[in-house]
């Protein structure tokens, strides 16, 4: 893969990075806000997992691509 393609790559990598951060930060609002109510949270908090290990994807993704840029 020639260098810009791999910086369209990071680019791409860095966006899904900050939306996970938004995705796992909405997340854990909704749960506070599902337990502060008294509601059964289960099923948000297996939601965040799934998140939070998909923002760990993300991240290792956009390392690897950091890496291979030199950056």
């Amino acid at each position: 893969m020639d260098r810009a393609m791999l910086l369209e790559h990071w680019v791409i990598a860095e966006r899904h990075v900050l939306q996970g951060e938004c995705h796992v930060a909405r997340q854990r609002e909704i749960i506070a806000e599902l337990e502060r109510e008294g509601h059964d949270a289960a099923a948000s908090i297996k939601l965040l997992q799934q998140f939070q290990e998909m923002q760990a994807l993300h991240i290792a993704d956009r390392d690897r691509l950091r890496k291979e840029l030199g950056l």
